[in-house]
C-alpha cells in the first residue's frame, strides 16, 4: 500500500506527520505512507523545513492519498483551473485509490470536484469556505463515504489514518498497530475508541467487532 500525503508550504505537522506516522506502523505488512509535496522542501506553519520525500505526481499512481493541510491552503484553492496551478498536477482516481483529507485540505478536494454531493468534515477556520465551494460541512471529526473521507481538528488525523487502515489491512491488522502508538494504561480503551469513530464508515466484511 503507497500511500501519499500531500504536504504543502504553511502545512500543519499535526496532520501530516500524525497520518504518516501511524500508517507506516503497517511497514511489515508493505505499506509505505511518504510526504508528497510540489517542492524538493516545504516549510510548516511553525518553521520546520522538512525535504518531501516524493514530488507531488507520486500522488497519481500511489494506492491511498491524504491532502494535508497548512495556512496557505486557501490560496492553494483559489489557483485550480488557472494556468500553473499546483494542483493541476494531479490526476486522482476514486475508482482506484481511497482519497481522505485533513482539516483544510476538504477545500481542495471540493475544489477539484472530489466530494460530490457527499459532507464533509473540516476545521472550523475553512468550514465557511467549504460551503462557499458547495460542500455541507458535517460538525463532527470525521465522516466517509466509499473511498472518500475527511477528518477536522488537527488531532482528527488519528481517525483518518485508522480509516485507511481498516480498509486497506483488515480490522486486526489496524487494531495491532494502533494499539502499538497508543498511550500506555489506555492502550485498549484508545483503540476502542478510534475504531468505534470510523466503523460506521467501513464496509462491512471490513468492520471491527464492536466493543
Amino acid at each position: 500500500m503507497r500511500i501519499a500525503i500531500l504536504t504543502f508550504d504553511g502545512f500543519n505537522e499535526l496532520d501530516s506527520f500524525i497520518a504518516l506516522g501511524l500508517l507506516n506502523r503497517l511497514g511489515h505488512a508493505g505499506w509505505k505512507a511518504e510526504i508528497c509535496s510540489p517542492t524538493a522542501h516545504v516549510t510548516s506553519m511553525s518553521g520546520v523545513t522538512v525535504q518531501a520525500q516524493r514530488p507531488l505526481e507520486f500522488a497519481n499512481e500511489a494506492d491511498a492519498v491524504i491532502f494535508g493541510s497548512g495556512i496557505y491552503t486557501r490560496a492553494i484553492a483559489q489557483g485550480i483551473g488557472q494556468s500553473g496551478s499546483v494542483l493541476d498536477r494531479l490526476q486522482l482516481d476514486p475508482l482506484r485509490q481511497m482519497i481522505g483529507a485533513q482539516c483544510s485540505g476538504a477545500l481542495l478536494m471540493a475544489r477539484l470536484g472530489l466530494l460530490a454531493d457527499m459532507p464533509a468534515c473540516t476545521d472550523l477556520t475553512t468550514k465557511p469556505w467549504v460551503i462557499e465551494a458547495g460542500v455541507r460541512v458535517e460538525d463532527a471529526a470525521f465522516h466517509a463515504r466509499g473511498p472518500i473521507a475527511t477528518a477536522g481538528g488537527c488531532l482528527a488525523s488519528q481517525y483518518l489514518a485508522a480509516w485507511m487502515m481498516v480498509r486497506g489491512a483488515g480490522q486486526e491488522a489496524a487494531a495491532k498497530a494502533l494499539h502499538y502508538a497508543a498511550p500506555v494504561g489506555e492502550k485498549d480503551a484508545y483503540v476502542a475508541r478510534l475504531l468505534a469513530v470510523v466503523r460506521p464508515f467501513i464496509p462491512a466484511d471490513h468492520r471491527p467487532p464492536a466493543a
